[in-house]
């Protein structure tokens, strides 16, 4: 056959095009990305709580693209691997245990339920391989070497159970390019039922879809509390707030039964959204409110838009922590949130709660709270000194001195004060609260940390955090130890180094609820990180 013949060229041309045609499609498939799922599709329509992430590398990369990590970390863990990986995680119910430490004391754990289902969009046997080394490891570095797994093909995919030797179990199954892992194994059938259409999903949640409206292509993560979420996580944070609060037991009892009345009575649900901007990581919680709620707190919890408070002037530039308030009636404010807090509980404990309101801020000092809240301005100031909150302050601005002075316990304001730094100061007879009054300001707390704002205010190194009024509120707090924690999970941490990282929360109601926007290095998702890490 001659070369230049007719014959030859269109064998050579076909031969061409062909090599072409299938190293294009070769590349297409190699460097495409793969179209998102709706994860909402793999959970049942009766789960607590839902969270997702549309893409972990990309999450993960936002976490590390911050000057903490950057002086914290000696390197940084390549999350390659993880792009386009899709992960849902499914809260399906809650147990409750309890650890005794001593023959007087024990302490109480809050377990999940949940499954955890990842979108690999990888081949199946890809997805083996990673459960039966990665995941394999992951598990025995957690519950020891000697945890036994046991594999065997079941329903169409594979099925993987971990057994320690106290017993305890995990569980995981894949099914094509997706793994189910979870801490039960009943609710691992639930969401297999679901993303099979047995029963029915997320997708059908009206509750549910109505808050994706929130979603975003920006978000690193997407959280959803359900209405029975809300009532569970209710009970939990009753008991849980009431073991911090107090060592008396009526005391406990009370708050124990009237807190998660108050939580299922006036919330809906929570919706919570991650995203990266200029200053790290912003996190944002949505609580929507009962509709009489919202409405009550909508006339009664509003701003001055005209307040130009001074007062962060007196917090020294090395404070921990510190919340400016702002609430153009701080007595209406107060009596909006008793009344619809005693409204929300049962009748002899709204009552009660009534009865006692002005003993309430009793660990402020303050033996009126009706009194004290009258006399008072739109701005107040609370402030720690330390970690422990051992060394702590308020600063309020005064209407009405000689009100709020008769509205402070154990102080006699009839003895001759003390003069230091241009204020008059007064102690309480056990000398654990001072009182400092200078300009139009009162600063209440023990005695070094009301000289230290007042010698503030005299040099000028004062604290720059707070820019300007906020809407309700606005939190200013660094983050001692919680840093080095999350650096370890995503790179190799410098041990020699220290860092302090800081957070800033901005509080705001709106007609439906309460908006919680937080802005640090790690974000909400560093905390969940150290917390899966450091589960046992």
């Amino acid at each position: 056959m001659r070369i230049n013949s007719p014959k030859y060229r269109l064998y050579f041309f076909i031969s061409i095009f062909c090599l072409l045609f299938f190293t294009s499609l070769f590349l297409i498939f190699i460097y495409r990305t793969p179209p998102k799922v709706d994860l909402r599709g793999f959970a049942p329509n009766d789960a607590l709580a839902y969270f997702e992430v549309d893409d972990l590398s990309k999450t993960l990369d936002a976490l590390t693209e911050n000057k903490t990590f950057q002086e914290l970390a000696e390197s940084k863990k390549d999350f390659s691997a993880l792009k386009n990986v899709q992960i849902a995680v499914v809260v399906t119910g809650f147990e409750t245990s309890e650890k005794q430490i001593t023959d007087e004391n024990s302490i109480l754990n809050f377990q999940p339920h949940f499954v955890a289902v990842a979108e690999t969009h990888a081949w199946e046997f890809q997805v083996r391989s990673l459960i039966e080394n990665q995941l394999n490891a992951f598990v025995k570095e957690r519950y020891g070497e000697s945890a036994k797994l046991e594999m065997s093909d079941k329903n169409g995919g594979r099925n993987y159970i971990w057994t320690a030797d106290d017993g305890r179990k995990v569980f995981a199954f894949v099914e094509k390019s997706r793994i189910y892992f979870g801490n039960d194994e009943t609710a691992i059938e639930k969401c297999l039922a679901a993303t099979r259409g047995e029963t029915e999903s997320l997708l059908k949640n009206e509750n549910l879809s109505r808050a994706c409206s929130l979603k975003s292509e920006n978000n690193l993560a997407f959280g959803y509390i359900s209405p029975d979420g809300i009532a569970q996580i209710a009970n939990l944070t009753g008991v849980s707030t009431a073991i911090k609060a107090t060592e008396n037991e009526e005391e406990r009892s009370f708050i124990a039964r009237i807190l998660p009345q108050i939580l299922r009575n006036t919330t809906r649900e929570i919706v919570w959204t991650a995203q990266k901007n200029e200053s790290g990581i912003e996190d944002k919680i949505y609580v929507a409110l009962t509709t009489e709620v919202s409405s009550v707190f909508k006339e009664t919890l509003k701003t001055n838009d005209d307040n130009k408070t001074n007062a962060p002037d007196f917090l020294p530039y090395d404070v921990f922590s510190a919340t400016l308030y702002n609430l153009k009636n701080p007595l209406i404010a107060w009596r909006s949130l008793l009344l619809v807090t005693a409204k929300n509980t049962d009748a002899v404990s709204g009552k009660l709660l009534v009865q006692f309101s002005g003993s309430l801020l009793e660990p402020y000092g303050i033996s009126d709270a009706e009194a004290f809240l009258s006399a008072i301005g739109s701005d107040i100031v609370t402030a720690q000194f330390d970690a422990e909150g051992e060394k702590s302050v308020s600063v309020f601005t005064v209407k009405n001195e000689e009100k709020v002075k008769k509205s402070i316990a154990g102080i006699n304001f009839k003895s001759s004060p003390e003069n230091r730094e241009n204020a008059e100061l007064w102690q309480s007879e056990d000398q654990n609260l001072t009182a400092a009054f200078i300009e139009n300001k009162l600063i209440l707390g023990d005695a070094a940390s009301v000289l230290k704002c007042l010698q503030t205010k005299q040099n000028g190194q004062n604290f720059k955090g707070f820019s300007a009024a906020p809407a309700i509120s606005l939190t200013f707090s660094k983050e001692a130890d919680s840093a080095k924690k999350i650096v370890s999970v995503l790179g190799n941490v410098n041990e020699n180094k220290s860092v302090t990282s800081s957070y800033l929360t901005d509080t705001s109601f709106t007609k439906n609820g309460i908006e919680r926007k937080t802005v640090s290095d790690f974000g909400l998702l560093g905390t969940i990180l150290v917390n899966i890490n450091s589960e046992n």
